[in-house]
């Protein structure tokens, strides 16, 4: 059972009204993130036409951003832990209404690839910001909520961008539909700066309460990167992007090539993945409540996940019954999802937060740019079971990942840090 040595700003125990305001604000932030991560994919085919260049060109476009947007989180944790998470929220959002601004005023294929740099620039920041908000306002018991939340409305965003570019595409034009977009996140922006009052973190506070001394693993400013658990949650991630990425790319259309799915119902797969896994969330919040058992519900969630597209690989059954094995996949991912979080925090020194989440999510972006690479060159061999087979393999070995997490954990000397095995 994880303890804390120091106090910390969330031990005056905030109300459930301050807490549930800021869960509130955080998670509409980072939906934002997630549906500006998608508000291109979806209108590949106007752009195609439009500039003249291959899917291939295009999916560079979204390459670029996630490199950017890599490179950008492991720095901008370092900003967080000085500055304080609010002035690099505002900043991220607002690069991201940019971005989609710059998507819709593009005149080239060019112009698409330097607006993905603001779009990287913009993602990059979110998980070290909200992180750090809730690690240190939201009161502990309350943190497993906290994660639910923002796992939700991080799924709620993704579901959101095609449903809401591809209408307003079709009915006026793909630079209308990503104008919509970037209108929505400086709206969102707007919402904040109204109550960022709520997002206020007085830094040298926290950085007073949760100083370390010298020669602890987290006691310099890269002293965390010494810590074994962080890169063993960094690898975590890494592989939990990985399967994000199979199934929002790849596994719907190679399942419906095994099974005969119609078009329609390859197409639902992915929506049915992404509500249920928002709904599991909503479970394994009030699962998390106990962070002693977080790694066991990750390996219960995975495991199931892995069972359920191994039958998809090998077993025989109706097409229909297609997009309930995704919704079911998505269910048992998505009561991972809190304690997934709490493995970072239980791995994370007290004057670190900003640092550890941008390094250890930093994995997320790296994840999405490998696993296209991967398992496109199946996708492309006709190789349909072995991207399924692919995506049970990866989701076993983020189980193996997940208690290697604590047996690091356990045997990492961290004697001052906030919270320990």
């Amino acid at each position: 059972m994880s303890s804390s040595t120091t106090s910390s700003p969330a031990d005056a125990g905030p109300t459930l009204r301050a807490d549930a305001q800021l869960i509130g604000l955080v998670g509409l932030a980072h939906a934002v993130s997630h549906f500006s991560q998608l508000i291109l994919a979806p209108l590949f085919p106007w752009l195609k036409d439009a500039f003249n260049v291959s899917y291939v060109e295009l999916g560079a476009v979204l390459t670029v951003f996630f490199v950017v947007s890599c490179l950008v989180q492991a720095a901008s944790g370092f900003i967080v832990d000085k500055m304080g998470p609010r002035p690099v929220l505002f900043v991220g959002l607002g690069m991201l209404g940019i971005a989609a601004f710059g998507y819709a005023s593009a005149q080239s294929y060019w112009m698409l690839l330097v607006s993905a740099v603001f779009g990287g620039i913009g993602n990059g920041v979110f998980h070290p910001v909200d992180y750090t908000l809730f690690n240190r306002k939201v009161a502990p018991t309350r943190l497993g909520h906290a994660y639910s939340v923002h796992g939700i409305t991080g799924s709620l965003g993704w579901a959101l961008a095609p449903a809401f570019v591809v209408p307003l595409a079709m009915a006026y034009s793909w630079r209308v539909a990503l104008a919509a977009a970037g209108v929505l996140a400086i709206a969102v922006l707007l919402i904040l700066w109204v109550y960022r009052s709520v997002l206020a973190l007085d830094v040298k506070a926290v950085q007073k309460a949760t100083g370390q001394g010298a020669g602890a693993p987290g006691s310099s400013e890269f002293g965390f990167l010494r810590i074994p658990a962080v890169w063993m949650c960094f690898a975590f991630f890494f592989f939990y992007a990985m399967v994000i990425s199979i199934v929002q790319t790849f596994a719907p259309v190679a399942a419906g090539h095994l099974h005969a799915v119609p078009v329609a119902l390859v197409a639902v797969c992915l929506t049915v993945y992404m509500v249920a896994s928002a709904g599991g969330m909503v479970l394994g919040g009030f699962l998390a409540a106990d962070p002693s058992r977080c790694e066991r519900i990750v390996g219960v969630g995975f495991g199931v996940g892995a069972a359920l597209a191994l039958t998809l690989a090998f077993a025989d059954f109706a097409p229909v019954l297609v997009p309930v094995m995704f919704g079911a996949m998505g269910f048992a991912s998505g009561i991972a999802g809190p304690s997934r979080d709490l493995l970072v925090k239980r791995s994370t020194p007290a004057n670190a937060t900003g640092r550890v989440y941008g390094v250890v999510y930093a994995g997320l972006d790296i994840g999405q740019a490998t696993a296209p690479l991967v398992f496109g060159g199946l996708m492309d061999g006709g190789q349909y079971r072995s991207v399924i087979v692919g995506l049970a393999v990866v989701q076993g070995v983020l189980i193996v990942s997940a208690f290697n997490v604590r047996r690091v954990r356990r045997e990492s000397l961290m004697p001052a840090a906030s919270v320990s095995a």
